[in-house]
């Protein structure tokens, strides 16, 4: 049915291929940005879009505002293919734990098509490895830009490059990062005396993404294939009758969670019998029709927690979207539709071994999506999800636990952009949820959340650009709360030279 509707398409001439171009004039530049934000909400909590997919700098209490302000520079060493780039961007945030703090500090080094970067920084469309727009979608179900970034090493592919004797129609990227979380202070200030969670765990992430393109552009259909793979381990818990408090941690031990193994004689019996760390990943689907005057994007990204999701047995679970672009609109440029659902998570038993003529089934599911008996944090950082905002993060757990507590849910999102003219436009969000809870710990009923969120925003001369936002949730999964926002943002450059 895909194809019959591409097909159906008017023919509308080349379409300009941005991650395969490249630009030929090399230059040097450094850059600065300067941004404060305050908000106004009711019943004392920020509106869920407008707190989500910002990289944890807006908080969740209300009112609230903050002020961050970043420097940037990126150096090509000459003609030899060699550049560095660096960067530093500080928040200062209230209320919140601790209100001033570094967002980003990084260095990178690249030659040609290959990049080291050493730091936290939040992700553009190359870095983040990430194939869904970061302003239009629910979120990423791997790594989304809803939490601050964790500081990482981080070797990867920026761009598709064509692999050889493939005629230029295949194209491949990826990345390796290994990183470190910093939240251990502010998890203990938040967590509830009784409840225990991993200090000092470390992540890693790796994917590996395929795709087939006509680098030409003769051919409009393309299609990309990829699967990415996320891990926290090691750490110390706090809980003082762990049998192992000190998770094992060693060089051999992180070849281990690279390869998805089961932990040694160090490891807890959990992590022995299945493997080392608490893993996660995707695999990601898109076919993409591109013109001059239409691109549209079909995409799945199917979910998996274990074993039995990466064998497809926890069914459609994942995000399936379409991202219509109108390059040649005037008023509308962009719209982006998903269904998210975790439902399934391969059925509701978590063991493999149990008695197959009374409970028929694969077996190997209860998942239960972003959480760990090990990590008990779950998949968040700052306690804002790493993932998908929609499965919502322990930060509104009011009672003080650790974890998501709606990791079984179904979700429609729509997301839109356009412009009214050249200085004034807008976005729209609106996401409707229905959670059910956690395999294990149900919830008595269905929970249902709307948030709706518009933004303005006008661009006066010099890089000045001034931004309101209006948003409102309603139901019994987060409440109902109505905000507004209002930010000015200054951009500008510092240094900038043509080689």
């Amino acid at each position: 049915m895909m194809f019959l509707f591409l097909s159906a398409v008017p023919f509308c001439g080349r379409a300009q291929d941005d991650e395969t171009s490249r630009d030929k004039e090399k230059t040097d530049y450094t850059v600065f940005r300067i941004m404060t934000v305050g908000s106004l909400a009711t019943n004392e909590q920020t509106p869920f879009w407008m707190v989500s997919n910002r990289y944890g700098t807006v908080p969740l209490k209300a009112p609230g505002g903050s002020l961050q302000a970043g420097v940037f520079h990126r150096q090509p060493l000459g003609r030899t293919g060699w550049e560095w780039s660096a960067g530093a961007d500080w928040v200062a945030a209230t209320p919140r734990y601790r209100t001033v703090y570094v967002q980003q500090l990084f260095g990178e080094l690249t030659y040609r098509l290959l990049s080291l970067s050493i730091g936290s920084r939040e992700g553009d469309r190359h870095y983040s490895q990430s194939l869904t727009d970061p302003l239009l979608s629910s979120g990423d179900m791997g790594i989304s830009p809803n939490a601050r970034p964790v500081p990482e090493i981080n070797l990867y592919v920026p761009r598709f490059v064509t692999l050889p004797l493939t005629g230029g129609w295949l194209q491949g990227k990826g990345n390796f990062a290994a990183g470190r979380s910093f939240d251990s202070d502010y998890l203990e200030s938040f967590i509830r005396p009784d409840m225990f969670y991993v200090k000092d765990m470390l992540w890693h992430h790796k994917s590996f993404f395929l795709r087939v393109k006509d680098t030409e552009n003769a051919f409009p259909l393309s299609m990309t294939l990829g699967i990415r793979h996320l891990v926290q381990w090691g750490g110390i818990s706090t809980d003082p009758n762990a049998k192992v408090r000190i998770q094992p941690r060693s060089f051999r031990d992180f070849i281990r969670i690279v390869l998805g193994k089961s932990g040694a004689a160090n490891a807890t019996p959990s992590d022995q019998v299945n493997v080392l760390g608490s893993h996660y990943g995707t695999y990601d689907f898109h076919l993409d029709y591109e013109r001059e005057c239409l691109a549209v994007k079909a995409y799945h990204q199917h979910f998996f927690d274990d074993a039995s999701g990466m064998e497809l047995k926890n069914g459609t679970d994942g995000l399936w979207g379409i991202q219509v672009d109108f390059p040649q609109c005037a008023f509308l440029h962009r719209v982006v539709l998903e269904r998210l659902v975790t439902l399934n998570q391969s059925g509701p038993f978590h063991f493999i071994e149990y008695d197959h003529s009374k409970y028929p089934g694969y077996g190997g599911g209860g998942d239960d999506y972003y959480n760990n008996g090990e990590y008990p944090a779950g998949h968040a950082y700052f306690n804002r999800g790493v993932g998908s905002p929609l499965l919502i993060s322990p930060e509104y757990n009011a009672d003080g636990t650790p974890g998501f507590k709606h990791t079984r849910i179904r979700a429609w999102h729509l997301g839109a952009e356009g412009s009214l003219t050249r200085e004034f436009s807008c976005r729209i969000l609106l996401s409707t949820v229905e959670s059910f809870g956690r395999p294990y710990r149900p919830t008595l009923k269905k929970m249902t959340g709307t948030f709706f969120l518009t933004d303005f925003s006008y661009a006066f001369p010099k890089d000045w650009k001034l931004s309101v936002s209006l948003a409102v949730d309603r139901g019994s999964l987060l409440g109902n709360h109505a905000g507004c926002g209002v930010s000015v943002t200054k951009r500008g450059m510092i240094r900038w030279m043509e080689k």
